[in-house]
């Protein structure tokens, strides 16, 4: 049956692994061609082989390290190259640096800022044109409850995901009439590796999935054109009780 994903061109940022590979495989699961990018070669090229064995002429990648302005272009042109334009572009890849303020680095949050703001708004740029020569096309920008809800040592992830909601809000404004959505999705606790918030786990079955998040975004592209769900928090629906 075919999906309204279909032949689609999708970019998927940090989708080696955790949330961002859930949702490339979601996306080639409905039809569409992806190219996905993350920093280390060695755990890209072993994401590539999984995708591979379900839609091997369907995805790509190759290394890229999103807090660098140069990566982020040669990775757009080369996806748009590499299936023949560009759909749809997942802003996925992010960095997690939990400290009190006075323990912070400058590197520390240097390397939250560039990675969970800067880089999407490098990928986004880039992307923009190619999808208005499309006629339009979505924009997925993966953020957090962190991004509405402060938190102790969270200052830099915070301050990362609170202006990425602003970002996104003001780009929506931006290319709304240029036939891109724009939508942020906020979820909470995601049972992945991700360096998440002191004290939180791996492995633990009360937390959201990547699956759960991959299907939002698939849910959210086929939404009816008329509206636009431009931001979604998600939570876990039955956390453990506070004591």
């Amino acid at each position: 049956m075919t999906s309204e994903l279909t032949g689609k061109v999708a970019v998927v940022t940090g989708a080696s692994r955790g949330i961002g590979f859930s949702i490339a495989q979601a996306l080639l699961a409905e039809g569409a061609k992806v190219f996905i990018c993350g920093r280390d070669p060695n755990s890209l090229q072993a994401a590539l082989e999984k995708l591979r064995s379900t839609a091997p002429a369907n995805v790509d990648g190759s290394a890229a390290d999103v807090r660098n302005y140069e990566d982020c272009r040669k990775l757009i042109r080369v996806a748009a190259e590499r299936f023949g334009g560009l759909d749809i572009l997942v802003n996925n890849a992010g960095v997690g640096v939990f400290k009190p303020v006075d323990q912070l680095t400058v590197e520390d949050w240097d390397t939250t800022i560039h990675t969970n703001l800067s880089g999407v708004f490098y990928c986004c740029r880039e992307a923009i044109p190619l999808m208005r020569k499309r006629g339009g096309g979505y924009i997925f920008n993966i953020s957090s409850l962190a991004g509405v809800n402060p938190m102790p040592s969270g200052s830099a992830y915070n301050a990362s995901k609170f202006g990425l909601n602003g970002f996104s809000e003001a780009m929506m404004q931006d290319v709304r009439y240029d036939g891109i959505r724009v939508s942020y999705l906020m979820p909470g606790s995601v049972d992945t590796d991700f360096a998440a918030a002191p004290g939180s786990k791996s492995g633990e079955s009360w937390k959201l999935t990547g699956e759960d998040v991959a299907k939002a975004v698939i849910d959210l592209y086929k939404f009816p054109r008329t509206a636009l769900a431009s931001r979604i928090e998600m939570r876990p629906s039955q956390p453990p009780r506070k004591k």
